[in-house]
């Protein structure tokens, strides 16, 4: 499979993963760094907690990479050995091999992660993108998994079209449009000044993905018998976020579903609540 640069230039990808440097060294906490080999190309992970304690996978969502997971993989870590794995084509450590969300690309990209780190079975946590490669793995990879979470994820519901329109108008505005959009994916609320900066460095040296994420058949989500959380934000600008809890509501009565009023696409500071979930379905 042909790899196509994922960076608008060598000079904007050298950026982007100076800053991903500069934030995982910001860390008050031993960790890491982990590559591996897959069928598509090389794996970045950052791991931390003891190897003895049961697997967490962080999936992050298109456009970033692991160092969203940073404040979250410290409270997980009390309990558990964490892994925050670089999604392949995204703007991360991983290999630059932007794989096709159609077909079964990237559940056999992460079956080739447990592997390599000789897990038989995980909780896999997700947001967005890595919420769809979440559930994509759970349908192809049941006896894999423990627990899922999904935050904001994609794939359960169509992205909101109005998005796409409110992000080409906000970019005539340059600089302070794409302060205004964050804000707005954000639920209307601020992202802390370093996130802010990272996501508008990102934004001007990486090209997105312009495939259309594949919607799940009821088929599928019904295969997903292992706990699961669901975290949506009231104020979704990207997915239709009623909706997804909706639909998962009716189709997985024993998932655990959070509508978080006032919030946005970006959900944060989860560790905690989640951490809940995990430790109460193992009683």
């Amino acid at each position: 499979m042909k790899t196509k640069t994922v960076f608008k230039s060598q000079e904007g990808k050298d950026d982007i993963l100076k800053y991903y440097d500069f934030m995982v060294n910001q860390c008050s906490f031993p960790y890491e760094k982990i590559n591996i080999n897959t069928r598509y190309g090389n794996t970045h992970i950052i791991a931390i907690g003891d190897e003895n304690n049961l697997p967490i996978i962080l999936l992050h969502g298109s456009g970033m990479n692991s160092v969203m997971w940073i404040k979250d993989m410290e409270k997980y870590s009390k309990s558990y050995r964490v892994y925050a794995v670089d999604i392949l084509g995204e703007p991360g450590r991983s290999a630059e091999n932007q794989l096709p969300l159609k077909g079964d690309f990237y559940a056999l990209w992460l079956k080739d992660v447990f592997n390599n780190l000789s897990i038989e079975k995980a909780s896999l946590i997700g947001i967005s993108l890595g919420a769809w490669l979440s559930v994509k793995f759970a349908v192809s990879y049941p006896e894999n998994l423990d627990k899922l979470v999904l935050i904001s994820p994609s794939g359960i519901e169509p992205q909101k079209a109005s998005f796409l329109i409110k992000a080409l108008f906000y970019k005539i505005f340059g600089e302070k449009g794409m302060d205004r959009l964050c804000y707005k994916v954000n639920g209307n609320n601020q992202i802390p000044e370093v996130m802010l900066k990272y996501q508008k460095l990102i934004e001007k040296n990486f090209n997105y993905r312009r495939e259309i994420i594949p919607i799940f058949y009821d088929e599928e989500l019904k295969k997903l018998t292992m706990p699961i959380e669901l975290f949506v934000g009231e104020k979704d600008i990207m997915l239709h976020s009623l909706k997804t809890a909706k639909r998962l509501e009716n189709l997985l009565p024993h998932a655990n579903i959070n509508i978080l009023l006032g919030a946005g696409h970006s959900l944060a500071n989860l560790a905690d609540k989640i951490s809940i979930f995990l430790q109460l379905e193992e009683d």
